[in-house]
């Protein structure tokens, strides 16, 4: 089985999104470090100052690690294992065939029965449905080719 790569995005973002969001993401922390630093004296560090710049210093991050390209969602195959990212700020998870127990495949969700008693559930929306049915099928070729439980089943079962 040759590798394969699936983006899970609703789209894809040009190179010049991406140098936008970087720079206003730098800016952002270097008003957010700014502001401590000017202010750490005369204003008194109130609860509400700090959600203010944790919640920029977030803003900030996330910016920063969309536009160096790290929060793209993804699922990809490889001949014995599965790389999965359902969040854009969490790092992939790597799913190897021996840790794996069953995959159950419904309409617009994957869930991935792990036998440490653990479940991952991938869910594609309804927005963007082009790439479902490809992820639906990578799924049934990996688990063919590695022996796994597959069951294909409806919402309602």
């Amino acid at each position: 089985m040759d590798d394969q790569y699936f983006s899970l995005e609703l789209h894809s973002s040009n190179r010049l999104t991406r140098i936008f969001q970087l720079i206003f993401g730098i800016i952002c922390a270097i008003v957010a470090v700014i502001w401590v630093v000017i202010n750490l004296n005369t204003i008194k560090m109130t609860f509400a100052l700090w959600v203010t710049l944790l919640f920029l210093l977030g803003f900030a991050y996330f910016q920063i690690v969309s536009g160096l390209g790290m929060a793209d969602k993804f699922i990809e195959f490889s001949r014995g294992s599965i790389r999965l990212k359902r969040n854009s700020l969490l790092p992939p998870v790597e799913l190897k065939f021996s840790e794996i127990e069953k995959i159950e495949i419904f309409p617009v969700n994957v869930v991935f029965f792990l036998k440490k008693g653990k479940k991952l559930i991938l869910r594609f929306g309804t927005t963007f449905t082009d790439n479902i049915n490809p992820v639906k099928d990578a799924i049934g070729a990996f688990c063919k080719n590695n022996d796994l439980l597959v069951e294909f089943r409806n919402e309602g079962l």
